[in-house]
């Protein structure tokens, strides 16, 4: 019996929140006192079993907790005959510990979704060079495996043979694929995009990079889990002083009455409403500034945090690669002024409509220039074949190119030829189109001049990864394509520093150039490119060792163990769904400029939180002394006073509700329309309302 009502708890509350509606509409609608008695009776009765069930449970290890105080402060109310009270303390009870129990849930489907990220079977070479596919946990250090395109590198090793690119944001958090050649270090976990590959096993099983995550995220959800609640280690103390001093007025005064009349007053609904109010206001408005809260515990540590952790693709930046500049030449190799003037260098468009204008201008009329004896097709023709030529590669540079010039139309290119790790080759109206790297179009006996090496250098200086595109042998395009910060970052850090952060840092599976260069004005304290997710993890712990509260914010499943590790872990919504099971907070719709908000928001609900407590525990001070000390504390008096309380620490708490920051007041408000995907299924989805 006790376990079935344990388990339908959900089903509890509703019924016990419907009778007590009732009998408000029986007292106030149709003046029926005996109705209203029997709807708050009933719901007493049944929002205090799974609570005195729990009670008992704890009394059973010694342990006096809320559930013991809530018991008791639901006896006491009927031996009075306070119905009301009893019935709305136990229904506002059961909610709060139904919200925590949810959210808590919620973590642990992280641990399975990456689980089954991890890849199953490998194909094993055998003595006599067929290959067999084997269980994962079947192959040793030394085989060696084969994989194909589409499949997952089941082990961290080195190629042998073949080449491939892999995508490999799983561990690094990088979106751009890497090309993989014999004597190429491989990852388990990570993703072979195109290509094939012989993979000998150097780390196998729990020892590859993916099990490290795995291991990681495990051991920091173990750790959490362990906290507890500060009202319950309140009421560790104040529990067991209330029975004691009811049980000595009693035997003092030889007073039942008394004893229970204090007993009831020393176990305030204000104390059990205060804290879940505040953490239910909190948490609605993060939920209607895109801010998902996942429970009180979190919103305590959040707001006690003083050391902000960045992952960069994807959290700091926008996670997409999108091209930057586009440098162009003439067939002769002569750089070609853009209308604005570039100076010695190529041409440099900085925007993506001015790029679509030099684009498309007089697409249908060549220019003048192109049409002298022995020159080659014009700049428009140039991005045309480009386009066309990219349009059939699903490489993420690639498809930056196609978005970038996404108004050009696309020509039909022939013979179009991909060279893993190198580039694209094609023919069209009789050109032979190349694009590549610099360094693949080099390869294939194409020069450089000293513009263009100039024009590469600086492009790589911004951190800019290159796609050159030759005609017949001339270069006659180069782009810079990279992942651009999202907007407002430098402000938004500004405002954490100003709301009370003293460290933040970023972490990077990026090159330390490339990092050096995205954060040289966002005012980092710290910036370290080159990690694997082990090694952030790693600084998570040393911060948190330095006695350093720390949050980190990231977005992929390489982040996990991070998030899992710090003390608060924020995803960006639009991330792994690996990452937002970890994480204690989500930024909806992967917006930045959330993340002040819930820090401010995090501090201001754990402050309210503190008052309703002060509220609650003064009110009992000043009952329990007034009915020692004085003889005009009534009965009646004291449940004035008492209900008063109630109804304060709850108007207290809904000031929660109109908490914004500077930038985003008046601006926006979210519809959550599904909470309840945090276990592979589709995520919230999220829609904009302008206020």
């Amino acid at each position: 019996m006790q376990s079935f009502i344990l388990r339908h708890k959900p089903q509890l509350t509703i019924i016990s929140g419907v009778l007590i509606a009732a009998g408000l509409v029986a007292r106030f609608a149709f003046h029926s006192q005996p109705a209203y008695a029997a709807a708050f009776i009933i719901a007493s009765i049944i929002g205090v079993l799974p609570i005195l069930i729990q009670a008992v449970q704890a009394l059973r290890v010694r342990v006096m907790s809320i559930d013991v105080l809530v018991s008791i402060a639901v006896f006491g109310a009927f031996l009075i005959g306070s119905w009301d009270e009893s019935a709305i303390v136990t229904f506002l009870f059961l909610v709060g510990g139904q919200i925590e129990r949810y959210t808590l849930n919620q973590t642990r489907s992280a641990i399975s979704a990456l689980t089954d990220m991890a890849p199953q079977s490998a194909a094993v070479r055998r003595a006599d060079g067929t290959f067999e596919t084997v269980p994962v946990d079947d192959v040793h250090v030394g085989d060696i495996v084969k994989v194909t395109t589409g499949d997952r590198i089941p082990v961290d090793g080195t190629v042998m043979s073949g080449t491939g690119l892999v995508n490999e944001s799983a561990i690094t958090g990088e979106p751009i694929p890497v090309d993989k050649a014999a004597g190429s270090s491989a990852s388990a976990g990570t993703l072979l995009d195109d290509g094939m590959l012989t993979i000998r096993a150097d780390m196998v099983g729990e020892d590859t990079t993916f099990g490290r995550i795995i291991e990681l995220v495990e051991n920091a959800q173990d750790s959490k889990s362990k906290e507890e609640r500060f009202i319950d280690r309140f009421a560790t103390y104040y529990t067991p002083a209330v029975l004691i001093i009811a049980v000595i007025v009693g035997l003092v005064t030889h007073r039942v009455d008394l004893a229970i009349t204090m007993l009831v007053l020393g176990c305030p609904g204000a104390l059990v409403i205060g804290v879940p109010v505040s953490n239910m206001a909190g948490i609605g408005n993060g939920a209607r500034h895109g801010v998902l809260i996942k429970g009180s515990e979190v919103t305590h540590r959040l707001s006690s945090a003083d050391t902000f952790v960045f992952d960069k693709t994807g959290t700091i930046t926008v996670g997409v690669p999108q091209v930057t500049d586009v440098r162009r030449y003439d067939d002769d190799g002569t750089p070609v002024a853009n209308d604005t003037g570039n100076g010695a260098g190529g041409a440099h468009i900085g925007s993506f409509e001015e790029t679509k204008d030099v684009a498309v201008r007089d697409s249908s009329v060549p220019d003048a220039s192109a049409l002298d004896a022995g020159s080659g097709p014009a700049h428009d023709d140039v991005v045309r074949y480009l386009v066309g030529v990219e349009s059939q590669s699903q490489h993420p540079l690639a498809k930056a190119i196609v978005r970038h010039f996404g108004d050009i139309p696309v020509p039909q290119v022939d013979q179009v030829s991909v060279v893993t790790g190198g580039g694209i080759s094609a023919v069209h109206d009789n050109h032979r189109i190349l694009v590549g790297s610099p360094r693949f179009l080099e390869a294939d006996g194409i020069a450089l001049t000293s513009s263009m090496r100039e024009d590469a250098s600086e492009l790589e200086m911004q951190g800019d990864s290159l796609v050159a595109v030759a005609v017949d042998g001339s270069i006659r395009l180069l782009l810079g394509i990279r992942d651009r910060l999202r907007p407002g970052v430098a402000e938004d850090i500004a405002r954490l520093r100003r709301l009370g952060a003293k460290t933040i840092v970023l972490l990077s599976g990026d090159n330390q150039r490339a990092v050096d260069l995205m954060t040289a004005k966002l005012g980092f304290d710290r910036a370290i490119g080159g990690l694997l997710p082990d090694e952030k993890a790693a600084v998570i712990s040393g911060l948190r060792d330095d006695g350093h509260r720390v949050v980190f914010v990231g977005d992929g499943i390489n982040d996990s163990p991070s998030l899992a590790l710090a003390d608060v872990g924020i995803a960006m919504g639009n991330g792994a769904d690996v990452a937002i099971d970890t994480s204690d907070v989500v930024l909806a719709d992967s917006d930045f400029s959330r993340l002040p908000h819930a820090y401010g928001l995090a501090k201001h609900t754990v402050r309210n939180m503190r008052e309703n407590i002060a509220i609650a525990v003064g009110t009992v001070a000043l009952l329990l002394s007034g009915l020692v000390l004085t003889t005009w504390l009534t009965m009646a008096v004291g449940m004035f006073v008492h209900e008063a309380s109630v109804l304060a620490v709850i108007l207290n708490g809904m000031r929660l509700l109109r908490y914004r920051t500077d930038r985003n007041h008046g601006t926006r408000h979210w519809n959550i329309r599904k909470l309840d995907a945090y276990q592979g299924q589709p995520r919230s989805v999220i829609d904009t309302v302008v206020a």
